[in-house]
């Protein structure tokens, strides 16, 4: 009976925590794939020894306990958690409750026809008009047309024509042209 109860409070526990982490962040970035600079929480419910928090490393693998070395990068929040979870069933944990969270996005970068161009942190629901006014705002002589994102997709850069109101992802690139009078 004591066991049984251990049992469906775990399922109930899983249940909670996957559903909590599925409902973070905007619809938007649901699919979000992890990459370089990234920091995430992962947390094992009831195992301290087994949470940790860590920035994704150049080469894109964590070493974590009992599994050894786990490639993340371009893996969702969820495929992270399915693998942690598949993982330590079994071998080491009857029914883990897995939850993975992202503490900090790498940052974009914004160069071109702003105050104070560089690298910015991430922050969900931004725009270029947004990120322009983190680097300091457009200068007189920026283009509010014709802005270039470049983006990482499938480990390929792709270049992208885009309006001031467009949403930016983690990592962009973000050019504001000069504008001809």
């Amino acid at each position: 009976m004591k066991k049984n109860l251990r049992l469906i409070l775990g399922i109930l526990s899983a249940v909670w925590v996957l559903g909590v982490s599925a409902q973070q962040g905007n619809p938007s970035m649901s699919q979000y794939r992890l990459g370089v600079g990234d920091e995430i929480l992962i947390e094992v419910f009831g195992q301290s020894n087994l949470s940790m928090q860590s920035r994704l490393p150049d080469v894109g693998t964590i070493n974590y306990p009992f599994l050894g070395e786990l490639k993340l990068v371009g893996l969702t929040v969820s495929e992270v958690e399915k693998t942690i979870y598949q993982g330590l069933k079994g071998d080491y944990l009857v029914n883990p409750s897995v939850a993975v969270s992202i503490v900090e996005y790498r940052p974009f970068f914004i160069d071109g026809e702003v105050k104070d161009p560089g690298g910015y942190p991430y922050q969900p629901g931004l725009t270029v008009n947004k990120a322009a006014a983190l680097a300091g705002g457009y200068t007189e002589r920026a283009a509010r047309s014709d802005v270039q994102i470049i983006r990482e997709k499938n480990g390929r850069q792709t270049s992208l024509e885009v309006e001031v109101g467009q949403m930016i992802q983690p990592g962009d690139i973000i050019t504001i042209p000069q504008r001809f009078f």
